[in-house]
């Protein structure tokens, strides 16, 4: 598939150094009154004009080369997204830098919905004020991925009642309410008409016109979750939800509105059934800006998933994001109130910390850039940072990146002077929902061996 036009360049995440982009070939397409002799300084004013940009997304740029063979280079992280760019000739805006997931699908978010589907959780994406991009709405969120959260919010709301009061005109026997007098006097001159009493009155009833309204927003998302430009796999998971849904809002008409009101008495669910109905009604009016999503998020939720499957094997419990709280009579500016491990497992006296990291360190394993490793050493002392809170003299932790296949190794780190040690698993995992089952097999056999090591020893 060729690249668009108004796109400078298409990188997925968590890619350590990308295809150069040679700095006369630049220039012969971007930067046209640069001049070629200095190519390397116009590059490093691209750099400068879009740094806060490129820092928003996560994109560390590199200038590599001398003279005409000048070229850029970039690396990417755990962000995904779309952000403008200006030329460094001209100041004006040219194409954008587009961060795609890693994922192989057909469809960039295919696995995406799917696990978040499963971890019961939405990751919204982050904007900021920029130029407009110039790839339109081309490599912004799909409006599906906003109605694939609708409809989660909107079955949430139809496991209970959500009824209001209707004021509405009913015909009584009796002078009682707001009675419309002068729609009664017109009338009572007929002798039968006399004790009908045309009286507003308000019923509580579910068959409100906010409903109606959410109705309305149903069939938006039911035509769009139904249409060629959702994936085939997210139509079958979403085919029963919607018929169901729509079972329950039968007797409910759709009322068109350009936006919901939100009331203050409104409680959480209806609350956030209405805000993500906002976000679809005004899905065409939002201008395309600046925007990304943090897999380091989703990928920590995915660990702790697949960890509190594997506990559930193995008869223990498993804590998430547990914090150790520090103590001291006064704090510096710079220090950190508390330390935090995504999770920890724990069963009878065996404490087994675990800490997710969204980097590329399994894509490049014999890549000898001096930047993994000072990322593999930072993480590295921080997990065995949270192994030092555990009593025992073998102390274990899991260390997890995202990677190509299900792989894992040991690494013992042992004290001589105490005979102290510590073992670091690295634990890759596809970010996949297929990948779920056997990482927990493999995980629920690591832990059951920590456990005889701990109890034998």
């Amino acid at each position: 598939m060729t690249k668009p036009l108004d796109v400078f360049c298409e990188i997925p995440c968590l890619t350590e150094q990308s295809k150069q982009l040679g700095g006369v070939a630049l220039q012969k397409k971007w930067f046209k009154s640069a001049d070629k002799r200095i190519i390397g300084q116009y590059l490093q004013k691209f750099i400068d004009y879009n740094t806060e940009q490129f820092k928003f997304l996560g994109i560390q740029p590199y200038i590599i080369g001398s003279d005409q063979s000048t070229a850029l280079t970039f690396r990417s992280s755990g962000f995904i997204g779309s952000i403008p760019l200006r030329a460094s000739d001209t100041g004006k805006q040219i194409g954008d830098f587009v961060v795609m997931p890693r994922f192989t699908g057909r469809d960039r978010f295919e696995d995406y919905i799917e696990i978040l589907d499963l971890l019961g959780t939405e990751i919204n994406p982050e904007v900021i004020d920029s130029l407009p991009l110039a790839s339109g709405k081309n490599f912004r969120p799909p409006l599906y991925l906003e109605a694939v959260k609708f409809i989660a919010a909107l079955e949430k709301l139809t496991m209970r009642p959500w009824r209001k009061f209707d004021n509405i005109e009913k015909v009584s026997n009796q002078p009682t309410g707001q009675i419309n007098w002068t729609k009664y006097i017109n009338n009572e001159y007929k002798v039968e008409n006399r004790l009908k009493f045309p009286a507003r009155t308000n019923v509580l009833s579910e068959f409100h016109t906010e409903y109606s309204e959410i109705r309305y927003v149903f069939d938006i998302c039911k035509s769009e979750l139904l249409s060629a430009n959702t994936p085939q796999r997210i139509k079958n998971t979403l085919r029963n939800k919607l018929s169901f849904l729509e079972e329950c809002l039968y007797h409910h008409k759709p009322k068109a509105t350009n936006y919901i009101t939100i009331g203050f008495s409104d409680s959480p669910t209806v609350k956030n059934c209405k805000e993500q109905a906002n976000r679809i009604l005004n899905f065409n009016l939002v201008a395309s800006t600046a925007w990304r999503v943090d897999f380091s998020d989703v990928f920590e939720k995915f660990i702790q998933h697949i960890f509190k499957e594997a506990t559930k094997e193995t008869g223990g419990k498993l804590y998430s994001n547990f914090k150790f709280h520090s103590r001291t009579s006064k704090h510096y500016s710079w220090e950190l109130k508390h330390i935090e491990p995504d999770a920890i497992f724990q069963k009878e006296n065996v404490l087994v910390f675990l800490d997710a990291k969204y980097k590329s360190n399994l894509y490049n394993k014999f890549d000898q850039s001096e930047v993994l490793k000072e990322d593999h050493r930072h993480d590295l002392h921080q997990i065995m940072a949270y192994s030092s809170f555990s009593k025992s003299d073998f102390k274990f932790g899991f260390l997890c990146y995202p990677s190509d296949q299900i792989e894992i190794k040991s690494i013992q780190y042992k004290n001589g002077i105490n005979e102290a040690t510590n073992t670091i698993f690295i634990l890759g995992v596809p970010l996949k929902k297929e990948s779920i089952n056997e990482t927990k097999r493999l995980l629920t056999k690591e832990l059951n061996e920590i456990e005889k090591i701990t109890t034998t020893r």
